[in-house]
């Protein structure tokens, strides 16, 4: 008996399907362009774009910009990557990366209190940008004292 071909309906019922499934697995398969130099040139881009917007808990614009929105809307604009707004969850996304790894692109975090959480994006020889309560948008060093002794940890997203 000859096989019988799916229906157009049930053909397109299932190309929808693998879309979704598709889309919705982006965001944890998505990489950013594996040379180092592409990524640092997009990581300056936006910094300059952002240097200096104020620290606003919960704000997501260049009126003011917390540090888990200032990564997401980065890792967006550059290297077109959807990643989750809190740092909560930013934690918990790709790989470990063992101190002193760092690569450029890479997730820094800190505990900066009990329940506080901290997350900037590592550029280059130490530095990270990031969203500080203190100075808005601005690049720090991961061997200033208060950052060094407030590492956590770094995940390559």
């Amino acid at each position: 008996m000859p096989r019988r071909l799916p229906s157009t309906r049930s053909a397109a019922i299932v190309v929808i399907i693998c879309s979704a499934l598709m889309s919705a697995c982006s965001f944890w398969s998505s990489q950013p362009p594996a040379d180092d130099a592409e990524v640092k040139q997009a990581l300056y881009q936006q910094y300059n774009q952002w240097r200096g917007v104020p620290y606003r808990m919960g704000g997501n614009s260049k009126g003011g910009v917390d540090c888990s929105a200032l990564v997401q809307i980065t890792y967006k604009n550059a290297f077109a990557m959807n990643l989750p707004r809190t740092t909560r969850e930013q934690v918990k996304v790709g790989d470990k990366v063992k101190p002193g790894k760092e690569r450029s692109g890479d997730l820094v975090f800190f505990k900066t209190g009990f329940w506080d959480r901290h997350v900037g994006i590592y550029l280059e020889k130490g530095y990270f940008m990031h969203a500080s309560a203190s100075s808005g948008v601005m690049i720090s060093n991961l061997a200033e004292p208060y950052w060094r002794k407030r590492h956590w940890k770094s995940r390559r997203p």
